[in-house]
């Protein structure tokens, strides 16, 4: 059986793609993402109730996703990388886990009234999925993650009014940080 150029070619690039690192993390996302976490921790301070506080974060979660998200699409398309094969779909297979978990804690620990706790568990848990998901990625993805996974150590062990500064910190400082580092060495 004989195997045109093109077949070869083909092969060899779908051989790569499976085998190679997930490229596509936003960076310009990753600064948007932090933005909107420092401005989630200045609304979250404010807050004289669990529920407002909890709202306020769900909110800022969800807006980060769906950042997080578009522009992962956008940088995907714009370098014609699937985002859901290869090295995309194991680093949303990898970071799957802890932000479910993470979601499940929150309820969880809130309905037992474990408030204090969910920073520290928020950083933690995101910290993890970030390393995991970075060994698909480039290097950068995982080292900002032991900066989450420091920074949730801390906040576990802290007094519980320092919570919304160290969510500031990691979602907004490490995200803005590494996603300028990110822009400016892999583009977007």
């Amino acid at each position: 059986m004989e195997v045109s150029a093109s077949e070869y070619l083909s092969f060899i690039h779908d051989t790569m793609q499976r085998a190679g690192s997930f490229t596509a993390v936003p960076g310009r996302g990753g600064m948007l993402m932090g933005l909107t976490a420092l401005a989630a921790a200045a609304v979250a301070w404010r807050q004289t109730t669990a529920v407002r506080w909890l709202e306020v974060w769900l909110v800022a979660a969800v807006l980060g996703f769906v950042i997080g998200a578009v522009t992962l699409t956008l940088k995907a398309r714009a370098a014609q990388v699937p985002i859901f094969a290869g090295p995309g779909r194991r680093f949303a297979l990898a970071i799957s886990p802890a932000l479910l978990a993470g979601a499940l804690l929150t309820a969880a620990l809130f309905r037992a009234g474990f408030i204090a706790v969910l920073p520290g568990m928020w950083l933690l848990l995101y910290g993890a999925a970030t390393v995991s998901g970075g060994a698909n990625s480039i290097p950068l993805v995982p080292r900002m993650g032991f900066g989450f996974l420091l920074l949730g150590a801390i906040a576990l062990f802290c007094p519980p009014v320092w919570g919304d500064a160290l969510l500031a910190a990691g979602f907004g400082g490490l995200q803005i940080v590494f996603g300028a580092i990110i822009a400016r060495r892999h583009g977007g």
